[in-house]
Formats: C-alpha cells, structure tokens, sequence
C-alpha cells in the first residue's frame, strides 16, 4: 500500500540494525529497562524534559531561517504527511496511507479523519495544498527544502481527506522527504504572509504534533504543554521545554548536573566524564549526516577541480576526526554515509590520503608557484582567503586545524568567527562568504538533488553554487530509478563522479553521542532529531 520506498528502507534497515548492535561495542552504553527502577513496569504520566539548542529557533518549518536548532521543535509540534518510522522507512503520520499510479507520476496520499489544529480548527487537505501549493513551491518565497521537491508540479485536493501529489518526472523519495522537515502549515492562520508572521515564527503557532507552544522567550526558552486537540494518543511528559545554550561545554555541565533531559554531545572529548557520571547514559547513533568545506565556486580560484582536489589532499581529515571527534566518525569522500549500508560505495574510502606533496603538485599544476615567503602565487596574487566560521559543535576547531594544514602546502586562510545567527544570516541565506565549513544532515535516502542540482545554487541548499550538467543528470536518474538496484547503480556512479569533481570538499562521516537521563525512558534508538518524531512515548522514571 505504502509503496516501493517501505521496501527500500526495510533493506537498509536490516543493515542498520546491525550497525548499532556494533555501535554498542564502542563502549557507549545503551538505554533500556536495566536503568530503571526494578519497581516500575510501565509508563508513567508526568514531569518535564529539557532539551537544549544553540540558538533563537524560528518556528515555522519552512522558514529560510528555520535552521538546526529550529528542527527539534518543528518536529515536535508540527505533523507531516509521513515521518520516520523506527526503522527509518517512511511511515505514516498525517496520512494514514499512500498509493504511486503505476507510472510514477503521481502520488495519492489517504489523510486521518478527525484531526484538529490546536486552535480547535479541522485540518484538512486544503491545509496540505495550501503548503505546498501557496508556499513551497511559490520559488519567490525561497521556502526552505524547497529544491526537495522540484520534482513536484502541485498538489491537488482530491476529497477534503485526500491529496494528490502529481510530478514531472518520478520522484522514488517522496515520501521520505514529506518525513524530513515537511510539517504542514495551517491555511486559516498563514494565507495572508505564510513564511513571515512573527506572531507565528517567534511566538505561540498554531500546530498538530501531540505537544504545543505554551511560550517563546527569546534568548532563553520555548515552552510546550501537551496539545489537547492532538489525533493521537496523550503523551506521558507534562511540559517540554528547549532552553537556549549556545555553548557546548555549557550544555554538559548543565547534564552533569541534572538540569537538562537529552542533548547531543557535540564536544566529544567530554564523553569519558559524562560517561563516569551517574544517572546519565551515553549512546552512539549512525547518522546520514557529513561534514564538508564550501568553496564558493563564483571565486575563480576554486572552480578548477585540481584546486578542489589539492585542499582535500592537504588537510588531514583522519587527525580531525581523531583529535575532535575522538575516533567516532570516518573519512568521507561522497554524500552517500556509511548509515545508508545498501547505498554506500566503501571503496572510495581510501581516495584521497593525507598528501602535502600531492597537493603542492596539484596546485603547481593549476598555476600555483611558491614566492619568495613559501606562500602560493598567480599572477602576481598571494593565494589566501578568508573562512567563515561559525560558533557552533566542532567547527571552531576544524577550522583551526584546516588552517593549519593549508598553510603547510602554502595556501593561507584567515578565520572569520561569528556568532552562529549572523554566520548562518551571511554565508548560507545571503552568500557572502569565500569558504566555510558546515554540516548537512538529511533524509534516510541517498537523494541528495537538493544539496548538489544546479537548481539549487543561489537560493537553495547548493551552498558552494556548483553548477554541472552530468551531475544534474545523475540526480534526475536517482530520483526516476524504478527499483532498488537501479537507484543502487545510479548512487554508485554518484558517488564516484562528486569523489572526482568535489562539488563540496568531503571531510568526515561523525557519529552522534546522545547523552539522556537514566530516567528518561520511550526514546526509540534513532538520532536525536529523528527520536523527538516519539516524544509522546517519552517518559520519566520516578526516583
């Protein structure tokens, strides 16, 4: 009923299983019933859980601003069509059900019956139209995700409780990409200004997920209490609260010291102290999720490939992922993550070895000659530039450390620190910057057109700008691939032709440390971001 993406991601899922009863081996431990107290059986009702963010999160899931410390609670309190399931296929969520036309060209998707908004208001498919429609796929709004879904013509209301989605061409990940930051909006709320009402955006929106916007403090804290107009079942927690602590080290005393429920462990070299720390369990989860550098390809110098090829050559991205991450993550040299098992090409693992020489000799080749002071020249111009750095989990220093080994092969970079708003502000929505360093996390799919397609250089999540045609056609290939080992065999040559081309400079493939109370128990073993999708079967041990 559900279609072939249910049975692409049972394969992956199986490998997946099998990935984290590895993980376990680490010596992270797992929660389970062993840290609860032997009296208690069941669930309990009650209490509160904290969860912290780096930053003010705007609460609007397609907001250009609603970045990575506004997800956590978008996936809260607002519902999609479909959503993660445990075994990370897509699954149902405000559809109950969902059928392809036998040439792949439309989607029908089968709502829930019953299902309010918090004001009170019935959601319908008009809702659902009306996001897509009137916002997503308007391209003057610059919706976030938007590139996901070029793909998609319109959205039709077929009944008040039926969708169709009907495309340009096949589009294998639909519904997985509906399960990925695609929450659906109210229509009767937003029509008049949907991606700019503040009064939506940093304050008490109107929503569907099980908890709702009690209030949103800016600088400190959002708010939810249970949403008691809600389709599903009352969630056990009283309160949610995401509290605002830009600082990492911040984040784990406040662990340490009870004051915060579950957190990602972004400074790695604390795990032995939290881990020695009671009442708290530490768990490695495999992400899709890889870290990669973004020279701005409207910058002459970065558009030859050997330029590219030589800076992933100089830096040294197994002593990163040693002195940063502790050893929790491996060298990436593709999109695709290892966490994608039935994807994932292993051979290129081994691409590009930490090399100074072969770098000098690659940049030799693209016109670069040492001067007089060892710094790389042409015509007459030092090679340097300035990256942008934003204050945020390990990127302060990486960026050090690629400093470093850029200067050894002559190549001098300036750091440019900033807050992580006005970093995101210049470098992502507006552009301005030469290189930076970031993160993408995105859905359990190899999919990666909206990252990579020449369509969303400018405005979309195309951050170097990298524009080429056969790479174009390789994503379209994916997304029409009628079959498992048809869209296996068109990520391998994916993978193989951006290792070559580097549209983004591939670092590292991290693993994620969530840190959670021992009496916080229905957290399903996914990430963080993915786990909060269940917050309504979370609940607190009593002591």
């Amino acid at each position: 009923m559900v279609g072939l993406a249910r049975t692409y991601f049972r394969l992956f899922a199986l490998v997946l299983v099998a990935t984290l009863v590895l993980s376990a081996c680490t010596g992270a431990s797992q929660p389970g019933a062993s840290t609860a107290p032997s009296a208690q059986s069941g669930p309990v009702a009650g209490g509160t859980v904290t969860i912290p963010i780096g930053a003010d999160p705007t609460l609007n899931p397609w907001s250009p601003n609603a970045f990575v410390e506004s997800l956590f609670i978008n996936r809260v309190i607002f519902e999609g069509i479909t959503k993660p399931g445990k075994d990370l296929a897509p699954a149902p969520d405000l559809a109950e059900s969902w059928t392809i036309a036998p040439d792949g060209l439309s989607w029908t998707f089968k709502l829930r019956s019953g299902v309010k908004w918090s004001d009170g208001q019935a959601f319908s498919a008009d809702d659902v139209a009306f996001t897509f429609n009137d916002i997503v796929l308007k391209p003057d709004l610059g919706a976030q995700n938007r590139a996901s879904y070029a793909a998609v013509k319109s959205v039709t209301v077929v009944d008040p409780s039926t969708v169709r989605f009907d495309l340009s061409r096949k589009f294998a990940a639909l519904a997985s990409f509906l399960a990925y930051n695609a929450g659906i909006l109210p229509k009767h709320v937003l029509s008049a200004d949907p991606l700019k009402t503040t009064s939506f955006n940093k304050g008490v929106p109107v929503s569907t997920g099980p908890y709702k916007v009690e209030k949103y403090t800016s600088g400190q804290s959002v708010s939810l209490v249970r949403n008691e107009n809600y389709f599903g079942p009352k969630p056990y927690l009283d309160k949610v609260v995401f509290t605002v602590v830009p600082d990492p080290n911040t984040q784990i005393a406040q662990a340490l010291s009870g004051d915060i429920s579950i957190m990602i462990l972004d400074n790695k070299a604390a795990v032995d102290r939290v881990k020695s720390a009671s009442g708290l369990a530490v768990v490695s989860r495999p992400l899709v999720q890889y870290y990669w550098l973004a020279l701005n390809q409207t910058d002459q110098r970065f558009t030859d490939v050997k330029v590219r090829q030589a800076f992933v050559q100089a830096i040294d991205r197994q002593a990163i992922i040693k002195s940063v991450e502790l050893g929790y993550g491996s060298i990436a040299n593709s999109p695709i993550t290892p966490a994608l098992a039935a994807y994932y090409d292993p051979s290129l693992a081994s691409k590009y070895p930490y090399d100074p020489q072969k770098a000098k000799d690659l940049l030799a080749q693209a016109g670069w000659k040492p001067g007089a002071d060892g710094v790389l020249q042409k015509d007459g111009k030092a090679f340097q530039f300035t990256m942008d750095v934003g204050q945020r989990g390990v990127l302060e220093p990486v960026n050090a450390l690629i400093q470093q080994d850029l200067k050894k092969v002559g190549v001098i970079v300036d750091l440019n620190t900033m807050e992580w708003n006005a970093y995101i502000q210049k470098d992502v929505v507006r552009r301005e910057y030469t290189a930076t360093v970031n993160w993408w996390t995105y859905p359990s799919d190899p999919d990666v057109f909206p990252y990579y397609h020449s369509s969303a250089a400018g405005k979309g999540f195309n951050i170097p700008g990298y524009q080429d045609p056969k790479l174009d056609d390789l994503l379209v290939q994916g997304q029409s691939a009628s079959d498992l080992e048809a869209r296996k065999a068109v990520y391998k040559q994916l993978q193989a032709y951006t290792s070559e081309t580097l549209p983004y400079l591939f670092l590292w493939y991290p693993q994620e440390i969530d840190v959670l109370s021992s009496s916080l128990k229905g957290v399903p073993e996914l990430g963080l971001r993915d786990a909060v999708q269940y917050i309504g079967e979370w609940w607190l041990a009593k002591k």
